[in-house]
């Protein structure tokens, strides 16, 4: 198996950078944003991306996690770890690290919009551009055109760490 590095330490900083910033402009008038990170690589991508949001807007900032089984959701609850009904009428953001064929985003989504939210977005570091599933990442760190075949691993952390990447390996 072959392993290239597509992001290094610095690069995935920025673009977490840029992705706060990007949600920060689009939800310029939301008194709350709701932080819903899928478990697993989603909770330190979005983490990191609550702490960006919070250094540039005064924007509340909630963050929860959602565990689901991502290659089966149907098997096993879909759960919050925050109350479902605090997202009525709320705005959200869906944080994962890769967005593959789409299916972990979309059942994300279609659990969240249970709630009546207000506005459900989606925020993900890597897009490999695969949909079996009508769903895409309303902020992207990078898009990458990929083969089925091959699989994209992130190494990350809460907080900014030399040994963050992202790696593409067939």
């Amino acid at each position: 198996m072959t392993s290239t590095r597509i992001l290094e330490s610095e690069q995935i900083e920025r673009k977490i950078q840029r992705i706060a910033r990007q949600i920060a402009e689009e939800f310029i008038n939301a008194q709350k944003i709701h932080l819903i990170c899928i478990a697993g690589n989603g909770v330190p991508v979005g983490n990191r991306i609550g702490t960006a949001l919070q250094n540039i807007c005064d924007v509340d900032i909630a963050m929860s996690t959602l565990k689901m089984n991502k290659s089966a959701p149907l098997d096993m609850p879909i759960v919050l770890s925050s109350d479902l009904s605090n997202l009525s009428g709320a705005e959200v953001v869906i944080v994962d690290d890769v967005l593959n064929s789409g299916k972990t985003l979309m059942y994300a989504v279609h659990h969240i919009l249970s709630a009546g939210p207000k506005r459900v977005a989606t925020a993900v570091l890597v897009d490999r551009i695969h949909r079996s599933f009508p769903i895409r990442a309303d902020f992207c760190g990078l898009s990458l055109s990929t083969n089925l075949k091959e699989h994209i691993d992130v190494t990350i952390s809460d907080e900014w760490n030399e040994k963050d990447e992202a790696l593409l390996k067939d």
